[in-house]
């Protein structure tokens, strides 16, 4: 009987370490695709300008989720809802429009290691507009986290100074974080309200409208070989949303954000890969403290939210 009962809670045990867990894997497997997305925006963008190839991105994003949407019994949503769809989809269109204006002036890697500061705020600003508990793994994370940012960054400025381009890069992606750092706390709220399908739409739905209202004056048409790799990060932004929508609906904010993290090492990743971007030993020594923060996170014990 003894034997039985040990099994039984050893299964229980491990149930539950998977349900703690499954949030942390949801998140940093959407980072991951994020990234991808990031390399192959930043290829479309070189070549039609940040703004067209958004605006692309947008539309055949919504094509792709509606069918979803539609097909889980979608329905419009509630005024509230709308609202708040609407608030976090203005700040995200910003968000990304600043993030790849200056992504084509900078290296992947160094432009996502810029963008770092914006889970640090979030963590703040979640407290103040969420009402969430400011945890000691979470202030330490963050803290070894950027810790790794600072010191890439600091080598970077050593290589020399920025000429203008380099400049305006650097202010667009930082403004960026300022609206990241919004959006993740806005992510957390309307994950709460609403399943990750109608989150998705509504979000590639805002975007598009917003973009499309100057499209005649500055839209640049693609020909169908900067409309493979749009249509590919439209599909990795649509999955990417959906993983994140349904993880912070299970997490807090404060838990997830060092997950953010681990963007940098894809960043590096596909940097290389598409773009010849070198990763030096300041960048190496960078991760190691990325990642330490984010292993002092993932242990953490989740919130758990039924939707």
């Amino acid at each position: 009987m003894e034997a039985r009962d040990d099994v039984t809670l050893q299964a229980a045990y491990a149930q539950e370490m998977e349900h703690r867990l499954l949030p942390f894997l949801a998140t940093a497997l959407a980072v991951a695709l994020f990234s991808l997305m990031d390399a192959l925006m930043k290829g479309a963008s070189i070549l039609i300008g940040a703004y067209s190839a958004l605006l692309f991105r947008s539309i055949i994003g919504t094509a792709l989720v509606f069918p979803i949407w539609k097909l889980r019994g979608g329905r419009i949503p509630s005024p509230p809802n709308l609202r708040m769809h609407a608030l976090r989809g203005a700040v995200n269109c910003g968000m990304a429009l600043l993030f790849f204006h200056g992504l084509i002036r900078l290296p992947i890697a160094e432009a996502i290691a810029l963008s770092f500061i914006a889970p640090l705020i979030a963590l703040y600003l979640a407290a103040i507009l969420l009402g969430e508990r400011i945890g000691q793994r979470a202030v330490i994370a963050s803290i070894l986290g950027f810790a790794g940012v600072l010191l890439i960054g600091l080598a970077r400025f050593d290589r020399g100074a920025f000429g203008p381009e380099e400049a305006e890069g650097v202010a667009a992606v930082l403004a960026s974080a300022c609206l990241y750092a919004w959006n993740l706390v806005l992510q957390r709220r309307i994950a709460q309200l609403a399943r990750p399908a109608e989150i998705a739409l509504a979000q590639q739905m805002v975007v598009a409208a917003i973009l499309l209202l100057p499209a005649p004056w500055l839209a640049s048409l693609p020909d169908w070989r900067i409309l493979a790799p749009v249509a590919g990060s439209a599909v990795l932004a649509t999955l990417s949303l959906l993983l994140l929508s349904w993880a912070y609906a299970r997490a807090e904010t404060q838990a997830l954000v060092p997950v953010e993290y681990t963007g940098f090492l894809w960043a590096a990743l596909f940097g290389w890969l598409f773009f010849a971007e070198r990763i030096d030993q300041a960048t190496l020594s960078g991760t190691l403290l990325i990642v330490a923060g984010c292993w002092i996170a993932a242990p953490r014990r989740t919130e758990q939210t039924a939707i």
